[in-house]
């Protein structure tokens, strides 16, 4: 929920409060900014940065979404639920920096972990089914697009045509 540059001030608040509670022997009150900011590394490594490099992305800012989703030290300590938005955004990110086969990647573990709707999951396997497509290898993007057939009464109409468009251009290339 905060940039690491908040979290960096509101820890220094937090251990200063804690100096100084522990100074004054108010020990039992220095519990609390102590509770506090082991709070604030938990919440840094299971949630991370995300919803500060999701709005980024959402306001179509690329560049600041990308330094912030940087600023996660270590994606894999990220919780289940968070580690697959992460992956999505990243791989929307190199999507747009035109960085293809790390769009892929980053799609692909996207698609392995829940994500927050079912429409997003089925995008991230159509991205992978894409980015296939333009790269020549036309087997990989017929296993993804099937994978997409399992969700098909639960995607909006945008994204079945999507779909529709991607097996036609498919189609064209298997003869």
């Amino acid at each position: 929920m905060f940039t690491n540059r908040t979290r960096l001030f509101i820890g220094t608040i937090f251990f200063l409060s804690m100096l100084l509670l522990a100074y004054r022997h108010l020990y039992e009150l220095a519990w609390v900014p102590f509770t506090l900011l082991v709070l604030l590394a938990f919440d840094y490594v299971r949630q991370g940065t995300l919803v500060v490099a999701a709005r980024y992305f959402h306001h179509k800012d690329y560049d600041k979404a990308e330094r912030t989703l940087l600023e996660i030290l270590n994606p894999g300590w990220l919780s289940k639920n968070r580690r697959g938005y992460y992956e999505f955004l990243m791989g929307g990110v190199c999507l747009q920096k035109q960085d293809y086969a790390d769009a892929e990647a980053h799609y692909e573990v996207a698609a392995q972990y829940p994500l927050r709707s079912v429409n997003d999951h089925v995008a991230a396997l159509v991205h992978v089914a894409n980015i296939s497509i333009r790269l020549g290898n036309f087997e990989k993007a017929e296993a993804y697009l099937q994978l997409t057939e399992k969700q098909e009464d639960k995607i909006n109409a945008k994204m079945k045509d999507v779909i529709a468009r991607l097996r036609q251009e498919l189609e064209k290339h298997k003869k």
